[in-house]
């Protein structure tokens, strides 16, 4: 009886003994896991967060692309050194097009009539230009127009002393030509303009007992 009782006092502490090292074992496995369970966590996310920096750096260049494919592209010949617009625009249509010949034509009047002027200053001088063009009385192109002669004297004084031939178009001269070509106009209809300042007091009095005074911007003096 009393070795029974030893035997299974024994087979007791050796069951006891073999669960607590299994617990014990269960808490090494545990503790050994858990930091690279942690890490896995990590990189998990920083993976997660790469690809959506990525998707925002994607979406910028598609963005970026489609805004420099809608801007406005210079083209300069080297043989003829003449500038035009050539860029499809995505959103926005041209109102006026215009053959590159004539589009030259009208970036050289408003450089020659407005380049001192601000690109408002500009855009009112080729909005004047395009007012014409488009009105009966007077001629239908835009070379037409630039080049017309009243009694032998041209409509612009640029074009009687030869400084239409010889500036240089500015990249604000474009932009402003640009926005006409648009539609964008500022000019209230007007078909005259003049700088009063260096005008021959007899033409102003023509136009000031002829025709409908609209407003001053910069130098000039704009009437329809």
């Amino acid at each position: 009886m009393y070795r029974k009782s030893v035997s299974l006092l024994v087979m007791l502490s050796i069951v006891f003994l073999s669960c607590f090292c299994c617990i014990r074992g269960l808490n090494f496995v545990r503790l050994y896991t858990e930091p690279a369970e942690m890490l896995t966590l990590k990189l998990w996310e920083l993976d997660e967060k790469a690809r959506e920096r990525e998707k925002e750096w994607m979406l910028e260049e598609q963005m970026r692309a489609i805004g420099e494919e809608s801007m406005l592209g210079i083209v300069e010949s080297a043989s003829s050194k003449q500038r035009i617009i050539d860029v499809c625009i995505l959103e926005q249509e041209y109102i006026y097009e215009l053959p590159e010949e004539e589009l030259e034509v009208l970036m050289r009047i408003v450089e020659s009539e407005a380049g001192t002027e601000d690109e408002e200053g500009k855009l009112l001088v080729a909005n004047v230009v395009l007012n014409r063009m488009t009105d009966a009385q007077f001629p239908d192109t835009i070379a037409g127009v630039v080049f017309q002669k009243e009694k032998g004297i041209a409509q612009f004084s640029p074009v009687s002393d030869g400084t239409y031939y010889q500036v240089d178009i500015s990249d604000e001269t474009v932009r402003a030509v640009e926005r006409a070509l648009l539609g964008e106009d500022i000019s209230q209809g007007a078909l005259y303009f003049a700088a009063r300042k260096y005008a021959d007091n007899n033409k102003m009095k023509w136009f000031d007992e002829n025709l409908s005074y609209l407003f001053v911007h910069g130098g000039h003096e704009f009437f329809k």
